[in-house]
């Protein structure tokens, strides 16, 4: 059976969807109307909403505060995920000596053959970032910017189709390039390696950015991932395998743009002659 205060809360539920579809219908007959309907609305029913509304919190009381405790605590802990990832950011060979901007992992685009193809970041124009700009986490690359506004920025993540990176691959720097998995390795694990030719090259081997011009996306010297495995069978053209990526895109957290350095002065002539 409902009680007298349940009934009053139906019939005024009721009362203010009528006045909602008068409005829509004033609206779509291109009447003036609804600005004053919608002015007298806020005069009349917002006195009665609030009445409402304060009927209710005595029922609340004692769940809003144990809420408000439970997020408070969860705001807590996010902020010292938050201070922690940026120390181990600062902390990392990818940061060192580069200038940043850090940033939060706030959502995920959607999904490709390998896992998810783009991030969406907290940070934006306005905190400097720009289109063509590197990310990394403390582990190593994880993509680089594609999209900005004024607060947010999409990331294309390592291993997404329209993502190559020229790579150094080992102690010897044979050259290479990293990119999404390929059709003739359907369901290969980590990113596709490519090397420019014949190397003495093994399972194992720490792969880093061979670098860009005018350092973005990326700069030398970032770490990629390590050799998987190699694809040593006969008729291949350059030798290839697979590598698995130094950044764990389902932990992510907190990442950094990296900030384009440039160069203000020329660099200096040598001279041959031993």
């Amino acid at each position: 059976m409902s009680s007298p205060s349940s009934s009053s809360h139906r019939r005024l539920l009721v009362l203010l969807v009528a006045v909602t579809l008068v409005v829509l219908a004033l609206d779509v007959a291109g009447s003036r109307a609804p600005l004053r309907v919608r002015a007298l609305g806020g005069a009349v029913f917002g006195p009665i909403e609030r009445l409402v509304a304060s009927s209710r919190e005595g029922d609340t009381v004692a769940r809003a505060g144990a809420v408000r405790t439970a997020t408070d605590a969860d705001l807590r802990t996010a902020d010292d995920a938050a201070v922690a990832g940026v120390a181990a950011l600062r902390k990392a060979p990818e940061t060192t000596g580069r200038r940043f901007v850090a940033a939060r992992v706030v959502a995920l685009g959607r999904q490709g053959a390998a896992g998810p193809e783009r991030l969406t970041i907290d940070a934006g124009s306005r905190d400097r970032v720009r289109v063509g700009a590197g990310v990394v986490s403390a582990d190593g690359v994880v993509g680089r910017v594609v999209s900005v506004s004024p607060w947010t920025a999409d990331v294309l993540l390592l291993g997404a189709p329209g993502l190559q990176v020229a790579v150094r691959v080992g102690s010897a720097g044979t050259l290479g390039a990293v990119g999404p998995e390929r059709a003739s390795h359907p369901g290969a694990a980590g990113l596709q390696l490519s090397l420019v030719q014949l190397a003495p090259v093994s399972a194992g081997d720490i792969v880093t950015t061979l670098g860009s011009i005018g350092g973005a996306p990326f700069e030398p010297g970032l770490r990629v991932g390590t050799v998987r495995q190699l694809d040593t069978r006969a008729g291949s053209l350059v030798p290839a395998g697979t590598v698995t990526p130094s950044v764990d895109v389902a932990r992510l957290d907190v990442v950094g743009v990296l900030l384009p350095r440039t160069r203000t002065t020329p660099r200096p002539a040598a001279t041959g002659g031993g």
